[in-house]
């Protein structure tokens, strides 16, 4: 008879941590028709979201991801640094593949309620806009936030109001 009550500890002990981890991460509104793909867990420190745009072949032609890392108390977070870090290791996967790009500098933005910063990229190959990049980073309540999303050219162009309503939906 014990045994029975101890798994069911365990699992109502396991439910409760995992509603607590969940409750602590953002929400966001997936726009419609996009696959919310499931992420491997990596630490209890960072959380991380994604969704991708499938055309009718399919094939992914936009992703966002959202990511969500704890920061530790009094440490400040130097959000212009990380960005630049993050947009240079961008170029440099990007021009590792065979392709350019130019990237904007680091300019202020929001992201849902928060004030953020934003660098946008546009990739080419061999002198053709094949992709967009944007990398946008905000800093609250020792929690540090980056929304990232990259797709072919036109599509990108194409979803900038699907974009804006999922960055707008975001709950911290």
């Amino acid at each position: 008879m014990i045994r029975p009550f101890k798994s069911l500890f365990v699992f109502f002990c396991l439910s409760f941590v995992t509603a607590m981890a969940l409750a602590d991460a953002p929400t966001i509104t997936w726009p419609s028709g996009w696959q919310v793909e499931a992420l491997p867990e990596t630490t209890p420190e960072v959380t991380r979201q994604r969704a991708v745009k499938i055309d009718a072949d399919g094939n992914q032609v936009m992703v966002m991801e959202l990511t969500m890392t704890r920061v530790e108390t009094g440490h400040q977070v130097n959000l212009q640094g990380v960005l630049l870090e993050m947009r240079k290791s961008v170029q440099k996967d990007f021009f590792q593949s065979g392709y350019q790009s130019v990237c904007n500098k680091v300019h202020t933005s929001t992201l849902g309620s928060l004030a953020a910063l934003e660098t946008n990229c546009t990739v080419t190959e061999n002198g053709r806009h094949v992709l967009s990049q944007t990398l946008v980073g905000a800093v609250e309540a020792g929690k540090a936030y980056v929304l990232s999303y990259a797709g072919q050219a036109e599509v990108y162009k194409a979803s900038v109001d699907e974009i804006a309503a999922a960055r707008n939906s975001l709950k911290f």
